[in-house]
């Protein structure tokens, strides 16, 4: 199947060169062989992942008329994960509601408006059976086209709940996302916590947004002199989500950041769509890491999020363009919900050719915590 970017976050050069960026100092990371696809078949209502049971009900009959009442009448399972983490009550939280057919867009707000985390995966059989599973994904307030931490929590769930004997080896699972399709690989190592991590469905676009820089300031609670530093300014970067970047000068600056004037902020940021900002910095708690940052979208029904693999997405694009990298693999390690009291930690690939950025991924690590039963 070809080579990929490695979610492990490794040093080890294994080409013997090193391409480094200067300022966040960046890593060359090992290039590994895709797993095994899960190919699913349909067979009386179930799909098979190679022989593996994951099963979904038919759903409704498309003649009937949706009855609301019955969405909620079927028992739907459900598990919690902590994404961008292997240890339990740490990272960014999920939800992912299974046996979701049946349920429209209402209900599913509904569903992820009463879980109240930052999203809620509703997992469905997928639209070409080629795939493993089709996926929707909810803040409390809206949709999402994509996420990063959903995709890889869902991908980790359903590859230990399916394919748990074959993730020594690795497993591929391909999921359908209002994006697109996105295909995350999966593995565990004998005694730690399941890795996943996934190519961008889209690579990262620079907005047309131009930033009033003292409104900034006001909404975050900063001083204007705090924001931006080196070749990083103010600007907006979207790779499926649109987000608001925010350089800040120093470690201290950003454990400062809030939500302090809620009218300054809509102000600042509306312009992107969803009034989500992305803080960063490069003083990180660990020396071994890359960026510090915090992430914020109220609009969205999240106050501040533990970990945002979407807005990871569309910081590589800053990174791309800011820091110059030379031709070649570069990891950057972002920490992140510190704060918050949730630490995350998310491995950002970059792949340059020719001056450009021509392809990056994510990964991390989740962990199941919890699963129950919708009523």
């Amino acid at each position: 199947m070809g080579q990929r970017l490695s979610s492990t976050l490794t040093q080890t050069n294994i080409r013997g060169d090193v391409n480094c960026l200067a300022t966040f100092r960046c890593v060359p990371i090992h290039l590994v062989t895709c797993g095994t696809l899960l190919l699913p078949t349909r067979r009386m209502g179930t799909i098979f992942l190679m022989g593996l049971n994951l099963v979904f009900d038919e759903g409704p009959d498309l003649d009937e008329e949706p009855d609301p009442d019955k969405e909620f009448a079927m028992k739907r399972h459900f598990h919690v994960l902590d994404v961008f983490t292997d240890t339990k009550y740490q990272g960014n939280p999920l939800s992912v509601v299974l046996d979701a057919e049946g349920l429209d867009t209402e209900g599913m707000q509904t569903i992820a408006r009463e879980f109240n985390l930052a999203e809620t995966v509703f997992v469905m059989p997928p639209d070409d059976p080629v795939n493993s599973a089709k996926m929707r994904i909810f803040t409390p307030a809206s949709e999402l086209p994509f996420a990063g931490h959903p995709t890889i929590g869902t991908a980790v769930l359903l590859a230990e709940t399916r394919a748990a004997g074959m993730l020594s080896r690795g497993v591929t699972i391909a999921l359908e996302q209002k994006i697109g399709l996105v295909k995350v690989d999966v593995s565990r190592r004998e005694g730690k916590a399941s890795r996943g991590v996934f190519s961008l469905p889209r690579l990262p676009h620079l907005m047309d947004i131009q930033f009033d820089a003292p409104t900034v300031a006001a909404a975050c609670g900063l001083d204007i002199t705090e924001i931006g530093f080196g070749a990083h300014g103010l600007s907006a970067w979207e790779a499926g989500v649109p987000f608001a970047m925010v350089p800040v000068r120093s470690l201290e600056a950003i454990g400062r950041v809030a939500i302090a004037d809620r009218h300054a902020w809509e102000k600042a940021f509306a312009a992107t769509g969803r009034s989500a900002a992305y803080f960063y910095t490069r003083e990180t708690l660990d020396p071994a890491r890359h960026i510090h940052a915090r992430m914020f979208a109220p609009k969205l029904g999240v106050p501040e999020d533990p970990a945002t693999g979407s807005a990871v997405a569309a910081f590589a694009g800053v990174a791309a363009t800011c820091e110059l990298p030379e031709d070649g693999v570069h990891q950057l390690v972002i920490e992140q919900g510190f704060e918050m009291g949730r630490p995350s930690l998310i491995a950002l690939d970059l792949e340059i050719q020719h001056g450009g950025l021509v392809a990056a991924a994510i990964g991390g690590a989740a962990v199941q915590i919890s699963e129950g039963v919708l009523l």
